[in-house]
């Protein structure tokens, strides 16, 4: 296997991790919301600042993809 071939398969890999902890963190946020009975005010506020940062994150590898595609990076 090429080393270039490697580097995107672990990058793909990396990616695919990071978002399978995301929904387990989101699921585990569920779950003591649920059992805390937090009022929906909170509730609200909580899936709002993890919306945010599964959002950065994802606006992080789109900027990295393109500034290396560009030559960039």
């Amino acid at each position: 296997m090429l080393a270039q071939n490697m580097e995107q398969l672990e990058a793909v890999g990396l990616n695919l991790f990071f978002a399978a902890i995301f929904f387990f963190i989101g699921m585990a946020i569920h779950d003591v919301l649920k059992q805390g009975k937090v009022p929906k005010y909170g509730r609200y506020i909580v899936w709002l600042v993890l919306f945010l940062g599964c959002t950065g994150f994802i606006a992080k590898g789109m900027i990295q993809f393109f500034w290396e595609s560009s030559g960039i990076g």
